[in-house]
C-alpha cells in the first residue's frame, strides 16, 4: 500500500503508550492498533486531527507514501 502510517514512530519518539493516546483522542486501542497497523481504508480528518493535538505533530508526520502497488478492491 502506497500510504503507510507510521504512527508507531511517533507514538516511541513521543514516549507515549497506544493506550494512553487511545483514551487521549477518544477512540478504542482496537481502533488504534488497526489504524497503527495500516488495516484501515480510511481515517476521519477529526481523529487525525485529535491524533496530532495529541502528539504535537502534523499529520504528514503520522502518515507516508512510498511507491508500490494498490491493494486490491475490496468490493
Amino acid at each position: 500500500m502506497p500510504i503507510v502510517v507510521t504512527l508507531d514512530v511517533m507514538l516511541a519518539r513521543r514516549k507515549m503508550r497506544s493506550r494512553e493516546l487511545a483514551e487521549r483522542v477518544g477512540i478504542t486501542e482496537a481502533n488504534l492498533s488497526l489504524l497503527k497497523s495500516g488495516k484501515v481504508r480510511g481515517v476521519r480528518f477529526d481523529t487525525l486531527s485529535r491524533i496530532c493535538e495529541v502528539m504535537q505533530c502534523q499529520p504528514g508526520d503520522l502518515l507516508a507514501w512510498e511507491p508500490g502497488p494498490e491493494p486490491p478492491d475490496e468490493t
